[in-house]
């Protein structure tokens, strides 16, 4: 038996970024620690907020828990943009991240309009 979030593919893409920043973090000098925390509190968001979304009912809760999650996908783009800036190593990593994280940005924002457009016809749509 499955969960209905480990069903979808960008859940699947969350996980396998959850692995990515692990291991960007892992490659982080001492020091910098407020980035490692940063970044494993916002990639662990993505893949836990798709999965509190998937297990709604109300197609307006969903929505939101998936536009949490997209928050913090571009949250994990932000962070590893400041390490390469910093030029705190693990590049290889941060670039697969990166790769990922556009993925999920794409599908999260789909799903998202994709939820908004049969809320709009059923129930009024919740403003931003």
């Amino acid at each position: 038996m499955q969960f209905d979030h480990e069903k979808l593919e960008v859940y699947q893409r969350a996980i396998d970024f959850l692995v990515e920043a692990d291991a960007v973090v892992a490659g982080l000098p001492p020091g910098r620690s407020y980035l490692a925390n940063q970044l494993q509190r916002a990639a662990l968001s993505i893949s836990n907020n798709i999965a509190e979304g998937a297990g709604e009912f109300s197609k307006i809760e969903k929505a939101r828990f998936y536009r949490m999650s997209l928050r913090s996908a571009t949250e994990c783009a932000a962070l590893l943009d400041a390490c390469r800036r910093l030029k705190l190593g693990g590049d290889e990593h941060a670039e697969s991240g990166r790769a990922l994280l556009v993925r999920i940005v794409s599908m999260l924002t789909i799903m998202v309009r994709k939820l908004r457009l049969s809320v709009s016809a059923i129930e009024p749509v919740e403003r931003d």
